[in-house]
């Protein structure tokens, strides 16, 4: 009977049908080469066979399949067909963010595809001939090389007694891990006593024996909640712990026993290029069982690691940052999410718009394995889930070892500004800290949540500002380069010589960022050593790691940066930390704004005192009364966490309701108009008063083309499943009527 599969394409397009050749062994979860449309030649994934032919059309046959062995499992499979219905989506764009680029190669013909397949690169492996494994037969051929030909005689032994770490799964060993001669090996082979082949490059594995750091009696108390709570059937747990108070050291300990039991485990990180202190240190513990994964690797790297690991029987430690999620780690048993509240985990653009944290959770469940969230200032999804019994829950509220928290001070700008002791925008009071803290011979942190030099220019005469001709927002002022840039379409011009509105004056830079910070800086204190971390200074890996290298060396006084400070960083002579402008970051118009300011300042001011001195903290506010101000000098993070819950049951968001955005795009605004009413009416006839909008963001053009968006609130209570099946009916049916075809729309399932 003829047999037919689904496949998976990376395309933005439900699976095609395709029939099986006779006497092709096909399975689900194995990658393929068909012929899609006319001549086109692509990778695919076959999610089903089945016996049942399509209704209409000609079926095309299956080509060859790719790779010895199923890239998915039935679980991993599970997981993407989670994704595709959660963030409303097909499965070939899943795959086209789950699988390397060098695995879904895509050509005209046949012959252009095999030119286009990954191949592996392969080495040289040798091992002892069958015979000599007898230990009488090594020993006679040992003493005849040991007279006749030395060299020969030393490479057999290191052959011999190579071990196990060094050994691969067949007994063979891979030459480049030999000091032996490579004349000597060669003709060890003629001779008949070793046998080589070339196979894939692997990763040789250590031991189960690790050095692992003492724990503090606080770090067992929390370690053995954890392990409590995991044992009452919780499938996650929360590690709520201070900056500082040692979580990675219980991430260490979780891990160590879970690959002791020969399991895998995935440490997901928001930005793996703000980690590199946490993979040194894990890699000085668990040596080559440590795996990166991230998008700075090149495509040969990832495609290799992601090859590397679906043969891989498990024992791996790998950390990456959200992508890794999908990556096939065998008999994986635990997933650790450090900085779960971090935005970063989710993906914005392109689809699917997936959250990291939320795909570990699912996936945990999928697989029966665990998962561990660990934060010094959680979500409030996460921090209610473990309040309310569904996760569980371990608490650090002392810092490692004999450090201190730091201590935070508040300094009001008005009143500093009133008084004269403001000093460009610095008050008096961060200044004498700055000078008493680099007079100890300590650093300094300074934090400003804006890059550039200003983020405007104007006109003091008629208030003319520089603007993108593409988008709607102001062009940010970059004095490095004396060009206006924009950050949301990359267009760069100069800064004009005269106002191009009244011709009258010059254009004068307004407000400020961090380029700006960095040059005043240098001037108050111009013996400092003055450096900049921040996407501008950043121009490569390298360039990072020589920023972050010369602070933690000490060869840097002051460190002026965006977010990018923020995250990870473990320095031990950071005396004082500045927060320049808290205020930037309290008015956002964004419902998450008070928790996100929380949590960015707690993190920030982490940074300070990481050892025994302690370190202090200086806010420069306008709004010093603030509440989210006071619960930061506070370190309350549970009166900040009920207060916005409050709010947000009192007017309906997240966690008490499942937020959808849409956003339209086109060109032509009077078409949007049309477009979105439509859109909109159809939507308000199925959810009422659940759909908000049509609503103009703040930059509601970008690229040349015009943005609207509306808004879908699902309550908790309700079945947020088929409130997604309406929702994706209404928006085939509008993607179907001529009139808006050329509209695109962008759905985000719990935009962050």
């Amino acid at each position: 009977m003829p047999r037919y599969a689904d496949i998976v394409l990376p395309l933005a397009q439900p699976a095609y049908t395709f029939s099986v050749p006779e006497g092709m062994a096909l399975g689900a979860g194995e990658a393929v080469v068909v012929q899609f449309g006319v001549r086109k030649f692509y990778t695919g994934l076959v999610w089903r066979v089945h016996e049942t032919p399509p209704s209409s059309g000609r079926v095309k046959p299956v080509q060859r399949k790719l790779y010895d062995r199923p890239l998915l499992t039935p679980q991993r499979m599970a997981l993407w067909e989670w994704i595709a219905s959660y963030y409303l989506c097909t499965l070939g764009e899943v795959m086209r963010v789950a699988l390397p680029s060098l695995m879904k190669p895509s050509a005209a013909t046949e012959e252009a595809f095999c030119e286009e397949e990954f191949r592996p690169r392969t080495e040289c492996y040798v091992s002892l001939a069958p015979e000599l494994c007898d230990e009488e037969r090594l020993h006679e051929v040992c003493e005849r090389l040991e007279r006749r030909a030395p060299r020969q005689y030393e490479a057999l032994l290191e052959v011999a007694a190579a071990g196990d770490e060094r050994r691969i799964s067949t007994g063979e060993v891979a030459r480049r891990l030999l000091r032996a001669d490579y004349g000597a090996l060669q003709a060890l082979c003629r001779k008949g006593y070793l046998r080589s082949a070339e196979h894939e490059r692997t990763i040789e594995r250590g031991g189960s024996h690790f050095l692992l750091p003492e724990l503090t009696p606080p770090q067992q108390a929390a370690l053995g909640a954890l392990r409590a709570a995991y044992a009452a059937g919780k499938g996650a747990a929360l590690l709520h712990g201070i900056t500082g108070s040692g979580k990675t050291e219980i991430y260490i300990h979780l891990i160590a026993e879970t690959l002791a039991r020969g399991g895998g485990v995935l440490l997901l990180v928001p930005e793996i290029a703000l980690t590199a202190q946490l993979i040194s240190r894990l890699e000085r513990i668990f040596g080559s069982r440590v795996t990166a994964y991230h998008s700075k690797l090149t495509p040969r790297c990832r495609t290799e690691t992601y090859l590397r690991l679906n043969r891989s029987e498990g024992g791996e430690l790998v950390v990456g940052a959200r992508s890794a999620i999908f990556l096939p780690i065998h008999n994986l048993q635990l997933i650790v999410v450090d900085e779960e509240h971090d935005a970063s985990y989710k993906q914005t653009d392109p689809a699917p718009r997936y959250n990291a944290r939320d795909c570990a959770v699912v996936m945990a469940r999928l697989l029966g394995c665990r998962t561990l969230l660990g934060s010094a200032t959680p979500s409030l999804e996460t921090w209610l889930n473990a309040e309310g019994g569904k996760y569980g829950r371990a608490v650090l509220t002392e810092r490692y070892g004999a450090a201190r928290p730091p201590r935070i001070f508040v300094s009001d700008t008005l009143r500093a500004a009133r008084r004269g002791e403001r000093h460009a925008h610095f008050n008096k009071l961060l200044l004498d800290k700055m000078a008493e803290t680099l007079d100890r011979g300590e650093q300094v942190m300074l934090f400003q949540n804006r890059r550039g030099f200003s983020p405007y220019v104007e006109c003091t005469a008629c208030g003319w500002t520089a603007r993108c001709p593409h988008c709607n927002v102001t062009l940010t002022y970059h004095k490095a380069g004396g060009r206006l840039v924009c950050h949301y379409c990359g267009h760069t011009e100069p800064v004009p010589e005269r106002c191009p509105h009244c011709r009258v004056t010059d254009v004068v830079p307004m407000g400020f960022g961090t380029e700006k910070i960095e040059e005043e800086v240098r001037a108050i204190f111009p013996r400092a050593r003055v450096e900049r971390l921040d996407r501008d200074s950043v121009t490569s890996e390298r360039a990072f790691r020589q920023i972050v290298s010369a602070f933690e060396a000490r060869e840097t006084d002051i460190l002026v940066g965006t977010q990018m400070i923020t995250k990870g960083f473990d320095f031990a002579g950071v005396g004082l930390v500045g927060i320049l402008n808290a205020d930037n970051l309290l008015n956002n118009p964004d419902f998450r704004a008070a928790e996100r300011a929380f949590q960015l300042m707690t993190q920030v001011a982490g940074r300070a005192g990481r050892r025994d001195a302690g370190g202090e903290v200086v806010i420069q506010t306008a709004d010093p009364a603030h509440p989210v101000i006071r619960q930061v000098v506070e370190g309350d993070y549970e009166a900040m966490a009920r207060a916005q819950l409050a709010e947000r049951q009192a007017f309906f968001y997240p966690p008490y309701a499942r937020l959808t955005a849409l956003q339209l795009r086109h060109r032509d605004m009077e078409l949007l108009r049309r477009a979105v009413l439509h859109l909109a009416s159809a939507l308000r006839a199925r959810f009422g008063r659940r759909l908000l909008g049509p609503m103009t963001p703040p930059v509601d053009r970008i690229r040349g083309e015009y943005l609207v968006g509306l808004l879908l609130k699902i309550e908790s209570g309700a079945s947020s499943a088929r409130a997604r099946e309406l929702l994706s009916a209404e928006l085939k049916t509008f993607t179907e009527n001529p009139e808006y075809r050329t509209v695109a729309v962008t759905v985000n399932v719990d935009p962050q």
